[in-house]
């Protein structure tokens, strides 16, 4: 074990505490972030990225520019996961540049908001699309979600090479499945739609488009809370994010292109269910169907990887916050954090119930996430710059080129998103700011 590891383990694992083993390959790590990543976005936003461009170089435009901001956040994500490998991901990193009271308060936010709310707003998603293949009733989306984050949790908490096989075959089923939508797409005859498409509002539309390309790319920063359970996390770490995000972009731009010569930029931007249209088109109805069950095993996959990932903050916390040492225990024989994992689900349920109380279970989690995932986000990218200043001398097995360029053009990015899902959300972004304050108690006692 290097001098870093060691380092690491004797800061953070309490006496008599059990620790994260190194159990996570390469490919299971690869198959987590694309998992994570490819998931419903990439089956709804193209429609609404087609309406705010336009053109076809429009579209090819905005996918590649994502790509390059996700690379460049990648760049700094693993500069922070190498340095400092912990269970706790951003919530170590706010830690140690910011102080306890902001990573506790980011804790909270995560545990309340931003992982729960994402796990439940990808089960309504996987509730939308089993209920076309097999309606359960009036409630079926919220039913399909509830049985998603049950099972899954369990699945999680019986141990993790269980996990890693199921998200390892949910990541490759996805990946071939999209192959065939892009074959599919790129074998039509070029459509005779119109080739630009009228802007519903030109002022901000490119702006808009950056927005809905950049909500589909994310979670690729995941990668930051499986570095202690990585083999070889001083290298495997950029490996992993490096190569997720070629994957990711490569399958982003070669879809989106299949989109655009099957349906044209006009019809891609008209349309609702953008992959079951093309589909629809060149192999008819049961071309609709394979999609439903595309976006099934998508969801699945990302509903899985959001569950694996969010338990370990909750774990981190519970090691450092007296409130919440019950949290803080890690099961050997599975290993896994159990309590932190029943936590979390009681809490994904929880806004199950809400999003179904409101009857617009996607949009009331995307609002009530949006604004506190980017907010958090600028403060972790803040931490690389901070971290740098306040350690020197600390060993980095990876250095983000171009320092401090690459984190502060990140951060402007961060800035703007977290600006622009205050601007364009509902009312659910005030129940999910208002969360997070409930928060600040528990964050004062730590100062």
């Amino acid at each position: 074990m290097s001098r870093l590891q060691n380092s690491i383990l004797l800061e953070h694992n309490q006496p008599g505490t059990k620790a994260p083993r190194h159990s996570l390959t390469l490919l299971d790590a690869i198959a987590l972030i694309v998992g994570l990543v490819i998931g419903a976005g990439i089956f709804e936003t193209p429609a609404l990225v087609a309406a705010n461009t336009g053109t076809f170089g429009g579209v090819m435009q905005v996918w590649l520019i994502g790509g390059v901001i996700s690379f460049l956040g990648a760049l700094c994500y693993a500069e922070l996961a190498t340095t400092y490998p912990h269970v706790g991901g951003n919530y170590y990193y706010l830690k140690r540049a910011f102080g306890q009271p902001i990573a506790v308060l980011f804790a909270w936010a995560r545990m309340t908001v931003i992982q729960t709310g994402s796990i439940a707003l990808l089960a309504f998603v996987f509730g939308d699309y089993a209920s076309q293949l097999l309606s359960l009733g009036d409630y079926s989306p919220s039913v399909y979600a509830a049985i998603a984050i049950a099972s899954l949790t369990g699945l999680n908490i019986i141990g993790l090479r269980q996990s890693n096989r199921l998200q390892t075959g949910l990541a490759l089923s996805l990946i071939l499945g999209l192959l065939l939508v892009i074959l599919v797409g790129l074998a039509a005859a070029p459509t005779s739609t119109a080739a630009t498409a009228s802007p519903a509002n030109p002022s901000s539309s490119w702006g808009l488009a950056m927005v809905f390309v950049l909500l589909s790319y994310g979670g690729w920063n995941e990668a930051a809370y499986i570095s202690a359970e990585i083999q070889n996390p001083r290298r495997n770490i950029v490996r992993s994010l490096l190569w997720s995000i070629g994957i990711i972009t490569g399958t982003y731009l070669l879809i989106n292109l299949a989109y655009l010569q099957g349906l044209g930029i006009a019809g891609m931007a008209a349309s609702r269910a953008v992959a079951a249209d093309l589909l629809r088109q060149s192999l008819g109805e049961p071309g609709a169907i394979f999609v439903s069950l595309l976006v099934v095993v998508a969801t699945l996959g990302s509903i899985n990887a959001t569950i694996f990932t969010g338990a370990r903050t909750n774990f981190a916390l519970g090691q450092d916050i007296s409130p919440f040492r019950w949290l803080g225990r890690w099961q050997s024989q599975p290993s896994s954090p159990t309590i932190a994992y029943l936590l979390q689900g009681a809490i994904a349920l929880a806004l199950v119930g809400l999003g179904t109380f409101t009857r617009q279970g996607f949009e009331t989690m995307v609002d009530y996430t949006a604004p506190i995932f980017w907010i958090f986000f600028l403060l972790s990218t803040l931490s690389l710059i901070t971290l740098r200043i306040k350690e020197p001398d600390r060993i980095r097995a990876f250095e983000v080129p171009l320092y401090p360029i690459i984190p502060i053009l990140f951060c402007v990015v961060c800035a703007y998103l977290f600006y622009s899902s205050l601007v364009y959300t509902g009312i659910g972004a005030l129940v999910g700011v208002g969360v997070v304050l409930l928060g600040i108690p528990f964050a004062r006692r730590t100062s």
